[in-house]
């Protein structure tokens, strides 16, 4: 709402601050339903008291990863052909193990919103280093760069995409 400095009020100043945190206050709240991957924060611990980031995307590679070969419990296997139902079907019978996100000898990852040329860059590596003989592709609706993703935080409407027609 402010067009060039000579115009910049207080107020208007600090409703853009209000409404950047509420954007990220929104985007907290996306993951609120999540329980392994709901923070991207670590506050530290009495031992280790540095407090972390740990960007989601990576979390969730990390866990794909994972050799332990626990049930993630925020990535859902969807059934897709016949065998996958009838698995889902005798799982009410008996035990039926559910494939892992890992299983697969392709791991195709779609980022909705964009992503960085560095996130693309720190997957490849963590699956390079965890999961050796994986391929993976990394699909995005954008190729975010620092300017572009501060552009759609501060965008009025998130949503709609910028099609320039």
């Amino acid at each position: 709402g402010c067009d060039s400095l000579l115009n910049l009020t207080s107020k208007k100043a600090t409703d853009a601050v209000d409404g950047i945190f509420q954007s990220l206050r929104d985007i907290a709240r996306a993951r609120m339903n999540m329980k392994q991957f709901n923070s991207i924060h670590n506050p530290g611990s009495s031992t280790h008291q540095a407090a972390s980031y740990k960007p989601l995307l990576k979390q969730v590679v990390e866990e794909i990863c994972n050799p332990d070969r626990s049930d993630p419990i925020d990535i859902e296997h969807m059934s897709s052909g016949l065998t996958d139902l009838l698995k889902t079907g005798f799982s009410m019978f008996m035990k039926v193990n559910r494939p892992h996100p890992g299983d697969h000898p392709l791991l195709i990852i779609f980022m909705v919103g964009g992503v960085t040329v560095s996130e693309v860059k720190m997957v490849k590596d963590l699956v390079a280093t965890r999961k050796p003989g994986t391929q993976v592709v990394v699909l995005s609706s954008a190729l975010l760069t620092p300017h572009s993703a501060i552009e759609l935080l501060f965008a009025t409407d998130r949503l709609q995409p910028d099609t320039d027609i």
